[in-house]
């Protein structure tokens, strides 16, 4: 055997382990278990996109039907179809357009956007949030524009889950600031700027635009923000909870003499305090100040 074919031979030896190693490596696992069809009874479902169980939700109002399917005249009532398998009223016949705001079922894997195009108007709380089984073939507008939705005509409803989760993962938090901080001192912020409207003029711009060496500018704040909602899949849950927080504005001044301009300032402040709490465990004090204006409150506060 010459050099050359001694060599040859090596590598040949060296070469069969090795791929052997590689196919166990790849192979299949032979517990892995496909879907079996709309039979199943799991709370998540097979993304067609990813090998991990996937949730999906739809919110309601408080009495539990669908407000999309309720302004096409075939309301769709998921409290009382608990562990049932519901078709589409009127499901559209061109997949995937939508022939009328209610064409499919629409659902969302990403909690924190389960309030984003419900129908639901005016934005109030308390809502439902329910898990969904998607049955049959299902489709998406777009998969490179609304990667976390899905549409279907027909559905299992598994089960009701907390509606706080809806508004991020400080939920709860976000609910305590605006069901009890906002109305206790939404009435103090309109007082003040009624008190002393041009020098509370000042120290809002200087707010906004400067900041200062305990917390970073408002504005920017703001962006910061809006840009993580949007990176952690909650800029339905911001949109609602702003409004939320202005509605509890509105509720606290309804028997007050608060002037416009006042009630505009007490609205910033509570949209910011509210959008602290959704973040509150993402963001330093830095921008946790700056959000809810803490030098606003200081009597000592002066122009920069």
């Amino acid at each position: 055997m010459t050099a050359r074919h001694l060599h040859a031979a090596m590598l040949l030896a060296a070469a069969v382990p090795l791929a052997a190693a590689t196919t166990a490596a790849v192979r299949t696992p032979t517990n892995t278990r496909l879907p079996s069809g709309p039979s199943r009874q799991h709370h998540s479902v097979e993304d067609p996109m990813v090998r991990n169980p996937v949730t999906w939700y739809i919110a309601t109002p408080a009495d539990g039907i669908i407000e999309m399917s309720r302004h096409a005249g075939t309301p769709v009532n998921l409290a009382a179809n608990v562990g049932q398998v519901v078709d589409h009223p009127k499901p559209c016949t061109n997949l995937w357009f939508d022939e009328s705001p209610f064409s499919y079922f629409r659902m969302v894997k990403c909690v924190g956007e389960a309030l984003e195009d419900t129908g639901i108007w005016p934005i109030t709380w308390p809502v439902r949030l329910w898990i969904v089984q998607p049955l049959g073939e299902t489709g998406n507008w777009s998969q490179r524009y609304h990667p976390y939705r899905l549409l279907s005509r027909q559905i299992r409803v598994l089960e009701e889950t907390d509606a706080h989760r809806a508004l991020g993962t400080a939920g709860r938090d976000v609910l305590d600031v605006v069901q009890h901080q906002i109305p206790e001192q939404a009435v103090r912020w309109a007082a003040d700027w009624d008190a002393d409207p041009e020098g509370m003029r000042q120290r809002e711009w200087n707010w906004a635009q400067c900041g200062g060496r305990a917390c970073g500018n408002g504005r920017w704040a703001e962006s910061v923000a809006m840009a993580t909602s949007h990176a952690r899949r909650e800029s339905a849950a911001q949109t609602w909870i702003e409004h939320l927080a202005r509605r509890a504005v509105d509720q606290a001044l309804a028997d007050t003499d608060a002037s416009m301009y006042a009630y505009s300032y007490a609205y910033g402040r509570a949209t910011g305090h509210a959008v602290a709490a959704q973040h509150q465990a993402r963001f330093d004090a830095y921008v946790l100040d700056a959000l809810r204006g803490t030098d606003l409150d200081s009597p000592t506060a002066v122009a920069a």
